[in-house]
Parts: structure tokens; C-alpha cells; sequence
């Protein structure tokens, strides 16, 4: 798949624990994205942070977290990141979900 120059990142916080359908939630979002032929997803999963409700989450020895941040990123075109939006608003209920535009300047298919 052809990526332009200008897309757009959509970016989805999460937290690892989340689920949707007794499955990982980022998961789920990623599966999602492939079945509507999106150019790719990434889940990557973090060491720290907090979200809306203040609660720290850390993968501090001492301190382990059972629900360390995931964010999931897509970049495509915005008519390709609109197919999967309906997906996202039905199953992620406590995230954060943002869309920017990026510059794409390499892909393996450019």
C-alpha cells in the first residue's frame, strides 16, 4: 500500500488490561485494522503513566503493574483511518483516542 506525503496518525492510549470480547483491547484494534487492509499498526506498550483518573502505573520492580500503558498507532491516509474510527468509538470506552497529521517521508512502498 501507497502511503502519501500527507496522512495522519491516529493514536490510541490505553490501558494493558483493557479488553474488549475477552480479548486485549489493542489487540482487538489491531486485528481490526489489518481485516480493513489499514497500511499498518503498532502497539507499544509503556513503563509509566497515568491517565483521567489520576492512578499512577509503573513497571518499577518494586512497584509492578498489572495495567502498564499501551498506545496503538496507525498512520494512513484519513479516509483509510475513518474505516476503523466506528471500531474504535464502540470498544474503547476509557482511552484516549487522537488524530493528527504527519508527514510521511519513507515507506517501504514509496
Amino acid at each position: 500500500m501507497k502511503l502519501s506525503e500527507e496522512s495522519v496518525l491516529l493514536r490510541i492510549y490505553l490501558g494493558e488490561s483493557d479488553s474488549y470480547k475477552g480479548k486485549a483491547l489493542y489487540e482487538q484494534i489491531i486485528v481490526k485494522a489489518r481485516e480493513l487492509h489499514l497500511a499498518g499498526a503498532t502497539a507499544l506498550r509503556g513503563i509509566m503513566g497515568f491517565g483521567a483518573h489520576s492512578h499512577m502505573h509503573s513497571a518499577k520492580l518494586l512497584d509492578l503493574s498489572m495495567n502498564l500503558p499501551v498506545v496503538v498507532e496507525i498512520v494512513d491516509a484519513q479516509e483509510n483511518i475513518n474505516k476503523i474510527l466506528p471500531f474504535i468509538d464502540e470498544t474503547v470506552t476509557e482511552g484516549l483516542v487522537t488524530i493528527e497529521k504527519v508527514k510521511v517521508i519513507k515507506h517501504p512502498n514509496n
